[in-house]
């Protein structure tokens, strides 16, 4: 967490300033970017922010944030005349979210049958590691390409969000799995979550943990963006 003199430029649907001051930066494993400044601590609110998925460009002095939403582009522009500190903190794995119970069976169900996530799925992996968390599944389909699989409970646009982040980071990182695309599976998903998925281009099921169980018959439903 980097703090120094720097004044901040924000371009995109509109244009923002900020003049020279000491600011405090934030850069979250995430992809979050904020800057702070030492007033107004009341508002709890950061002067400037970017939320993921993001990518982060250091060009001399001048920090580079972008965010592309669609053919859009909000840049985050900061440059950095001083540093008076450059810390980093590992945050542990305490600081996820553990799955309840139920996610953790849905997550060991599906790793048993993936094709029930999407037709022709083969499980690669659980727990698929990136540098902002694990992807529950990371799977090939029929056409050998990469599916990433997130479970939830409960769908919701939080889980919509994780999983946007997880794919931004995959295609970024890895020329091999620029074209990996998203499923998320859960018990319920919300209508917002659905809708949003699908503007996202990732596909929704929704799972009967009990017929896949092989306790009664499948209720299952994929739907693609």
């Amino acid at each position: 967490m980097p703090s120094g003199a720097s004044p901040e430029r924000r371009v995109g649907r509109l244009n923002a300033y900020l003049p020279e001051a000491t600011r405090l930066l934030m850069l979250k494993g995430d992809g979050t970017v904020m800057v702070w400044s030492d007033r107004d601590g009341y508002k709890v609110k950061p002067l400037n922010w970017m939320t993921p998925p993001t990518s982060i460009e250091q060009d001399g002095a001048t920090l580079v944030v972008r965010k592309r939403q669609g053919r859009a582009e909000d840049r985050l522009e900061i440059r950095l005349l001083e540093v008076l500190s450059d810390v980093e903190h590992d945050m542990g794995d305490g600081a996820a979210l553990e799955k309840d119970g139920v996610e953790r069976d849905l997550q060991e169900a599906l790793a048993s049958h993936p094709s029930w996530a999407g037709d022709g799925l083969r499980l690669v992996r659980r727990e698929w590691p990136t540098d902002i968390g694990p992807v529950d599944l990371m799977c090939r389909d029929e056409d050998g390409g990469w599916v990433a699989v997130e479970i939830k409970r409960i769908g919701t646009i939080d889980a919509v969000e994780q999983l946007t982040r997880y794919l931004a980071r995959i295609r970024a990182l890895d020329p091999a799995k620029a074209e990996c695309r998203g499923i998320l599976a859960a018990q319920q998903i919300k209508p917002q979550a659905r809708k949003l998925a699908e503007s996202r281009e990732i596909a929704w099921v929704e799972v009967d943990l009990e017929a896949l169980r092989g306790a009664r018959e499948p209720e299952l439903t994929l739907f693609t963006a």
